[in-house]
């Protein structure tokens, strides 16, 4: 190993952070050691720091320093209206587009059987609870317009059903086989205008 155990080690490591492989784990770490004082200690610093404070909102499943976070927290937002996403890069996709004003609820994944993932697995029954509690008017399945991502919105809007509660889903300006994460900003506001009730 010409790198050495320690940067091999590290460039093991950030090759399994999702867009990076092996060549890109190398040369970003390539980058880090010839800017030290620039790069990798603040790095450093930064990272020991989110460790120590970032935590998943027990409300809605945000990362934030506090709980609950600044989204559940803000007055200005409305309690009644809570959308759904999958994953928090979802989440901070919808807040990207700058149009809903209403308060989240992240799943954690999808509905998978190939994977193994149930609804236990996910934050299904927390959100079923959110809504037995009373004060949500409307919920918005902004679960992606995958097949896992169709399959879980139709499992919760059966979960749902029972409920006083308006359950829609994000109109198809999202693409199928589409992820919020990387869709730009006018396609999810386009798609948040124009969401619709779920048909059963």
């Amino acid at each position: 190993m010409a790198e050495g155990p320690a940067l091999e080690e590290l460039i093991r490591l950030l090759a399994r952070l999702p867009g990076l492989g092996p060549r890109s784990a190398r040369r970003a770490v390539l980058q880090l050691m010839k800017r030290r004082d620039h790069l990798l200690e603040p790095l450093i610093a930064r990272l020991r720091e989110v460790a120590d404070t970032v935590k998943s909102c027990a409300t809605c499943g945000n990362f934030d320093t506090a709980d609950p976070c600044a989204v559940c927290a803000d007055p200005r937002r409305d309690p009644g209206l809570v959308c759904v996403v999958e994953d928090v890069a979802d989440l901070w996709a919808m807040e990207r587009a700058q149009v809903f004003r209403g308060r989240y609820h992240v799943l954690g994944g999808a509905l998978s059987a190939l994977d193994g993932i149930g609804p236990d697995d996910l934050a299904i029954p927390g959100l079923v609870a959110r809504i037995a509690s009373g004060g949500v008017a409307e919920v918005i399945l902004a679960t992606n317009a995958t097949v896992d991502g169709q399959t879980t919105a139709h499992y919760i809007s059966e979960r749902l059903r029972p409920y006083r509660v308006a359950v829609t889903r994000l109109a198809r300006g999202v693409p199928v086989g589409g992820e919020l994460d990387y869709m730009d900003d006018g396609t999810i506001a386009t798609a948040l205008r124009a969401r619709k009730p779920v048909e059963a």
